[in-house]
């Protein structure tokens, strides 16, 4: 969990750490863990860090908590189902695993055939329900960031729903 939704660098150090820890005594609290996570962590790593050693290991946790990739794949689902022709669907992400998803959906959906290269026919019917209005994520400004440094991680991408003559 700590490696791949948090992308932690230090993960298994991190999981050998809390493990250790909990062999002896039950962990007990948001600030026990983060200082466990902190003490796994090397510390010249630690003091080039820009935030707190933890950071992502709670993000990893939050995100299997709130099932966040889950719930992002049914609401865009959901979201193209449902949009008129014409209709755009706008998604704001802050972490690489939410934008990759979003992407990759949006892609599938702007696609015409799926099952390309795998026969001499398409077999699978697929028509494009999407245009992708931004082929790149639009990211925040530098001024942007200075007012709001809690934007410099996110992207926004965009799509509109294709009529059935367009498809």
């Amino acid at each position: 969990i700590i490696g791949s939704l948090g992308e932690e660098p230090m993960a298994g150090r991190i999981a050998w750490a809390i493990v250790r820890a909990r062999e002896r005594e039950p962990l007990t609290g948001a600030a026990k863990l983060a200082g466990i996570v902190a003490g796994a962590y090397p510390a010249a790593r630690r003091a080039k860090s820009r935030r707190h050693p933890a950071t992502r290991t709670f993000q990893a946790l939050r995100m299997v908590v709130n099932q966040e990739l889950e719930e992002l794949g049914v609401f865009l689902e959901a979201a193209i189902t449902n949009l008129a022709p014409g209709g755009r669907v706008a998604v704001i992400t802050f972490h690489s695993l939410e934008d990759r998803m979003v992407k990759r959906i949006f892609k599938r959906e702007a696609s015409g055939c799926l099952c390309a290269g795998q026969g001499p026919v398409c077999v699978c019917g697929h028509t494009p329900l999407l245009r992708l209005l931004t082929k790149k994520p639009m990211t925040p400004g530098e001024e942007e960031v200075r007012a709001n440094s809690r934007a410099r991680s996110a992207k926004l991408r965009v799509a509109e729903r294709l009529d059935a003559e367009e498809a």
